[in-house]
């Protein structure tokens, strides 16, 4: 466990790069479709029920959400994709801001990519899990809401998709999580120390 999460602080929200914090230091990026639970992955791992913006409407979030962990390091909540009901111009917009980011971001040191356990590796996880591929960047990937199988057929669902994700030529790690639960919280700790410090040590 890293108490270092817990006094995670929110930074801004912007719908543009202009307007993001400096880009120095490091930053792990949080994706997923807006109905994974990605921003309740979020509070639960820092142990802040309101830090993220959660609703019972997917794809409230809409623009880059920053927050402070500790001095340089960061996390970043991205817009969720895929699901909500907007225009497809809005998805456009949404889609082109996380594009712009992944790819201009130096500080960007690992990924965290938030699937359903039940919905795992749709379209958009592959699109995300190919482009760490192609950028070389860390991945880690959770499996949210396991409360909502038995542990045989979360696991089952997760030695699958290991083995689909094996002969992948890149850093990548998996596990089950919960928010209800609170289960797999010192895992996604453990990670997270990782993808920091792998870009720390260089």
């Amino acid at each position: 466990m890293n108490p270092l999460y817990h006094q995670a602080k929110f930074i801004n929200s912007s719908p543009d790069l202009k307007f993001t914090p400096p880009d120095l230091g490091l930053e792990i990026a949080f994706a997923g479709r807006s109905n994974a639970g990605k921003s309740s992955a979020i509070n639960t791992l820092t142990r802040q029920t309101g830090l993220a913006r959660t609703s019972k409407t997917p794809g409230r979030t809409q623009m880059l959400n920053f927050f402070e962990i500790a001095d340089q390091q960061r996390f970043v909540d991205l817009p969720g994709y895929g699901y909500a009901k907007v225009p497809l111009p809005v998805k456009k917009q949404w889609h082109q801001l996380m594009e712009t980011y992944l790819t201009k971001r130096k500080s960007l040191c690992g990924m965290v990519l938030v699937m359903d356990v039940r919905h795992p590796l749709t379209e958009f996880d592959w699109q995300m899990v190919e482009w760490c591929q192609h950028t070389k960047l860390p991945l880690h990937i959770i499996l949210t809401k396991a409360d909502k199988l038995n542990f045989g057929a979360a696991k089952n669902v997760m030695l699958q998709i290991e083995k689909e994700l094996s002969d992948l030529p890149m850093p990548l790690t998996l596990q089950l999580f919960s928010s209800l639960k609170k289960t797999g919280v010192d895992e996604i700790h453990a990670a997270l120390n990782r993808l920091f410090a792998a870009r720390q040590n260089r």
